[in-house]
């Protein structure tokens, strides 16, 4: 083939290869992030706690290797109706340092709105690209901050363990309470409290327990809330008897005086003791480690009064009061 026709052939392949199959002209990327999610905002202490998170991909699902700005807006709703272009225009603009798409918490003092029903809304962009769609505006009630519990303390019962504190009276007060178990790393809460004072069944003895409060005010779709509360230790020590064994009677008879009552119900009982006293003297114990709820006196002495009561010992050897006393005698 001559030099000539080579060229021409080579060209014609390049405009083939260059044009391919041509559709519709695309139009530019807009490079406009999806909007925020998760926007939410909380009163804790003295401060307002934003937060959402800025989408790592647009709206044509391109992928934001770099943040532009990031726009927070706070301020009262304004009248009805309400107008969210001309809000955004008197609202106030909360700095923002995000640098990168993912989760952002923004800390706001209180002191500035206190007392006010505020809006908030966030919108981010794409370096040298445009901003999303606003997420909310979401609505927030600010109230005085709320003051953390004083005076936290905790003590072994026998029903678990009392936790009490102290704190300002204040309407819609309540608290939450927070427990760290045994090599737990972390506190979970465990109950919410309407009074300065609860008492947590669930905890077994020489197991390890740390406990921490926080007030929570309603204000009504949120709460405000203080900062928690420095945390109280307590390792719980069985030093509880048993009830004291109840419904004592006795029976004389010719041989003995047949005692019986009630049987506890604790899951620590182990045992009873029978004390006996003659003529008002001081009780002595004249039987030990009877595991049922009865025992017949033979050794007493025909026409004397006896006074009998009863106590129960759990597996630590913690023993009850004496019960109630019952007076009998063997018949002459």
């Amino acid at each position: 083939m001559r030099p000539l026709a080579l060229i021409a052939s080579f060209a014609a392949c390049l405009v083939l290869a260059g044009c391919g199959y041509v559709g519709e002209p695309m139009p530019p990327a807009l490079n406009m992030p999806n909007k925020a999610t998760g926007l939410r905002a909380i009163q804790r202490g003295g401060n307002i706690i934003v937060e959402f998170t800025i989408p790592d991909r647009t709206t044509e699902d391109l992928p934001i290797v770099r943040l532009g700005e990031v726009e927070l807006r706070m301020g009262p709703g304004g009248p009805q109706p309400f107008d969210f272009g001309r809000w955004c225009e008197s609202a106030s603009r909360i700095p923002v340092t995000a640098s990168a798409p993912g989760p952002v918490k923004v800390t706001i003092p209180v002191r500035n709105w206190a007392g006010q029903e505020i809006l908030f809304a966030v919108r981010a962009s794409k370096a040298k690209g445009r901003f999303s769609d606003w997420a909310g505006p979401n609505d927030l009630r600010v109230v005085e901050p709320v003051r953390v519990p004083e005076d936290l303390r905790a003590e072994a019962v026998s029903t678990g363990v009392r936790l009490s504190w102290r704190a300002a009276p204040r309407e819609a007060l309540g608290f939450r309470v927070y427990r760290r178990a045994g090599a737990e790393k972390e506190d979970s809460m465990v109950a919410e409290a309407s009074a300065s004072g609860w008492i947590d069944t669930s905890t077994a003895y020489g197991k390890p327990y740390g406990y921490r409060v926080q007030a929570v005010v309603k204000t009504g779709e949120s709460d405000a809330e203080s900062e928690i509360s420095p945390p109280v230790e307590i390792v719980p020590v069985d030093k509880f008897p048993p009830a004291v064994p109840v419904g004592l009677a006795a029976v004389s008879t010719q041989e003995s005086v047949e005692l019986t009552w009630e049987r506890n119900t604790e899951p620590d009982f182990a045992f009873y003791r029978v004390y006996r006293s003659l003529d008002g003297t001081a009780f002595e114990k004249i039987a030990d480690s009877l595991q049922a709820p009865s025992y017949g006196d033979r050794t007493a002495a025909r026409g004397k009064p006896y006074r009998y009561a009863v106590s129960a010992v759990d597996l630590l050897g913690n023993e009850s009061a004496r019960s109630q006393p019952v007076e009998a005698g063997i018949k002459q």
